[in-house]
């Protein structure tokens, strides 16, 4: 083996020791039990999918997909995401028993990344999807289950920014007319680069009463007062549609009591193409990409043949441990050493101990070199040493 990748790592794959192992356990744990308990069930799919099927109504980019091939010559891919998959599903099995469906998954998701990134290419997703209903009640029972959830994690200052493509959508058709001007500009909002969004304004051939629309766009954001200040951008009834499904959406989240976690940002975009309404990003100090995402997708599931609304959110763990800061303590284990002469009895300890719900690790004394070094990591520690019935004890510490 070569000593170069002897301890390396695929770019963008992480190694999850014990602290981190646990903690993410007990986050996604905690987070679908919440699930649970507003109705949904939990589902998994394949971590391999065929690329003309999933990989390619996909929304992730092609150069972020892992792609193989199997014996027979297919192309495969690792799951990019976990949308489409379930799409699949319930195209091709669950929407034949009952809509809507309330579906949750907690898995891996691969996303391949360039080597000077620093990104996850491999990450756990946790999220929802509800299927078969339009409704805004829908849209407003995903964003209050996904802080039902975040709450419930001990995750205390975050802030949930709403928006609506179609009326992004709108006004870019009005203002420039064309899809590849329109492209231009939704990429710098996706990337947040708002300075070059305002360069790349001022240098169109365009009214300056278009460019100050333009402007005027970026400011959309805030409380249910940026919506009236959205209707005056627009001409006519376009996107008039969009900002009334979002005023009442706001008057759906003050019913469940959420509102003070929400704000609108009318500029909000996607790189998941397949969004066509509502869509959401949720942010927490200190982090600098939004922990979780979600929004209204449906035109996903006409693609498998079974058109169907949709809407749903994932959580990203790894962003939210880092919004955490903070790492779960080990549970405590008991440790029983014991010499050969009275390995029977000690084993027998520790069944009755585990019996007990107690966490319990069971040395032989001869294959530990340092024992105070072996034992300070443990909560209790009992020691089964000397001749078995020749009045042998066990020292306890």
């Amino acid at each position: 083996m070569s000593k170069l990748f002897m301890f390396e790592k695929p770019v963008g794959m992480r190694d999850a020791l014990p602290h981190l192992y646990e903690t993410k356990h007990q986050l996604i744990s905690s987070i679908a039990e919440q699930m649970r308990s507003w109705g949904y069930r939990l589902i998994e799919t394949p971590a391999l999918e065929y690329y003309d099927t999933v990989g390619s109504a996909s929304a992730i980019l092609e150069n972020q997909l892992f792609k193989l091939l199997d014996q027979q010559g297919n192309t495969l891919v690792l799951r990019p995401d976990m949308t489409t998959p379930i799409a699949r599903v319930a195209a091709s099995k669950l929407l034949k028993e009952q809509v809507p469906l309330r579906l949750a998954y907690a898995a891996k998701v691969y996303r391949a990344q360039q080597r000077e990134g620093g990104r996850a290419a491999e990450f756990d997703q946790i999220g929802v999807e509800n299927i078969g209903d339009g409704t805004m009640s829908a849209d407003a029972e995903v964003i209050a289950l996904m802080v039902s959830a975040l709450k419930k994690t001990g995750l205390k200052r975050f802030q949930v920014s709403i928006g609506h493509i179609r009326f992004v959508e709108e006004l870019f058709s009005q203002i420039l007319g064309t899809e590849e001007r329109a492209s231009t500009l939704r990429r710098y909002l996706y990337e947040k680069n708002y300075v070059g969004y305002r360069e790349h304004v001022r240098a169109l051939a365009l009214s300056s009463i278009d460019k100050q629309r333009l402007f005027d766009f970026l400011s959309l954001r805030g409380g249910e007062e940026c919506l009236e200040k959205a209707g005056r951008l627009m001409e006519g009834e376009a996107g008039k549609d969009a900002i009334e499904e979002l005023r009442q959406l706001i008057h759906l989240l003050k019913d469940y009591e959420i509102d003070q976690y929400v704000q609108f940002d009318l500029s909000l975009v996607s790189h998941m193409s397949y969004y066509t309404g509502l869509l959401f990003e949720t942010y927490a100090e200190g982090v600098g990409y939004p922990l979780g995402n979600g929004g209204r997708y449906n035109n996903l599931l006409e693609k498998f043949g079974q058109p169907a609304s949709a809407t749903g959110f994932g959580v990203r763990v790894d962003y939210l441990l880092e919004a955490i800061g903070k790492l779960a303590d080990l549970e405590g284990v008991h440790c029983l050493l014991f010499s050969k002469e009275r390995r029977k009895e000690a084993i027998a300890a520790a069944a009755k101990l585990r019996q007990q719900g107690k966490n319990v690790v069971l040395q032989d004394l001869a294959g530990v070199k340092d024992v105070d070094r072996f034992t300070s990591v443990c909560q209790n520690v009992s020691f089964y040493v000397g001749q078995a019935g020749n009045g042998g004890k066990s020292e306890c510490q």
